[in-house]
């Protein structure tokens, strides 16, 4: 079966994106060089440049692959008065995305990348902080608004719930992260971002005694 040209520099560009994040992650940004991507994935480092202009184009691929994360697009189609209605359900979602990514291979190489990346490179800053964090605790603080309004959890400031909320998991999920580094069981934090969201949701609920008043 013969394969499509369109597809053979498709699926070498797939090859250098995923051979690349590899050593990004592994022996970091600065000491990669194009001829050691090349090499791990099996072509001349001329061949390399028929799909991208330079290192620092591979990069920016692989940061723009973020944009895609289940944690950037965790408001993405959903209704604002919709999540508030499903109250801590929502924030079991949003627990279960971080738990799945914080366990997943490629986003585990991803968020190494990014955390190696962050100090040196201020795209990737305003990516992080606008997309990762910024972006959700915003949107995450107008649902807790809404769900005030509705006498679903008590007053306070809906902005600083929201940065509440997530600074654990961020917290969790780097710690699966440095344990994996050293190659130590991650067992300890299975549980604790369903965990986080009890405690959390029992700390702000509205009780049926105080619905009375």
């Amino acid at each position: 079966m013969l394969i499509e040209k369109s597809d053979m520099k498709k699926n070498t560009k797939e090859l250098i994106l995923e051979v690349s994040l590899k050593l990004f992650s592994s022996k970091g940004y600065k000491s990669t060089t194009v001829r050691d991507i090349a090499k791990d994935v099996g072509i001349q480092q001329s061949g390399l440049y028929n799909h991208f202009k330079n290192k620092d184009a591979i990069l920016e691929t692989l940061i723009s692959n973020l944009m895609s994360s289940a944690i950037v697009k965790l408001f993405e189609n959903r209704d604002i008065e919709d999540l508030a209605q499903s109250g801590k359900s929502f924030l079991f979602s949003i627990a279960t995305t971080f738990k799945l990514i914080s366990f997943d291979k490629k986003n585990e190489a991803l968020f190494k990348l990014l955390m190696q990346e962050l100090y040196k490179n201020s795209k990737i800053r305003d990516t992080y902080n606008e997309h990762f964090y910024q972006g959700n605790v915003k949107k995450l603080s107008a649902v807790f608004f809404i769900m005030m309004q509705k006498e679903k959890i008590r007053h306070a400031d809906p902005l600083m719930l929201a940065n509440e909320f997530f600074a654990p998991l961020f917290f969790y999920q780097m710690q699966v992260h440095l344990l994996k580094i050293d190659s130590k069981s991650t067992s300890s934090l299975v549980t604790m971002f369903e965990k986080h969201v009890d405690y959390f949701w029992n700390n702000i609920k509205i009780s049926q005694q105080e619905q009375l008043f």
